[in-house]
């Protein structure tokens, strides 16, 4: 006896996984509640622009920024890098949509972007500093 279907009649169901994760306190260094919605997306983000891609073993190669190797370049490399490269490291959660109005100070070696991340969860502003920004 042949049996019949296969591969071609499967069907892959997505699942959707609350958001909900540990709170994070910045300010004393410990975990501390729960939070889901646009808070986790706040954590996300700052934990993405904070974590260098490729340092950390315990990340995947998708998750992190790169922004250690823009100090000492150009004024105009830094501000187009650093756009670029937000945007690739924030886009990656599928929880954000976009990153717009992204605003680029410079001063000397370094760089401050101020941005609005909107999310299925709402907007909020965020920004990511290099060199003395930090």
């Amino acid at each position: 006896m042949i049996p019949t279907g296969g591969a071609g009649n499967v069907q892959l169901l997505q699942t959707q996984h609350p958001s909900k994760t540990y709170r994070i306190d910045q300010e004393n260094k410990r975990i501390v509640g729960i939070v889901d919605g646009l808070e986790v997306v706040k954590q996300a983000v700052y934990k993405i622009l904070q974590t260098e891609r490729f340092e950390h073993l315990i990340y995947g190669p998708d998750y992190g920024s790169e922004h250690s190797s823009l100090i000492g370049n150009s004024e105009s490399f830094v501000r187009s890098e650093l756009r670029r490269r937000i945007l690739e490291a924030l886009l990656q959660d599928d929880r954000i949509a976009a990153v717009e109005e992204m605003k680029i100070t410079m001063n000397g070696d370094s760089a401050l972007a101020e941005f609005t991340v909107v999310s299925k969860y709402g907007e909020f502003q965020a920004k990511k500093g290099i060199g003395g920004y930090v």
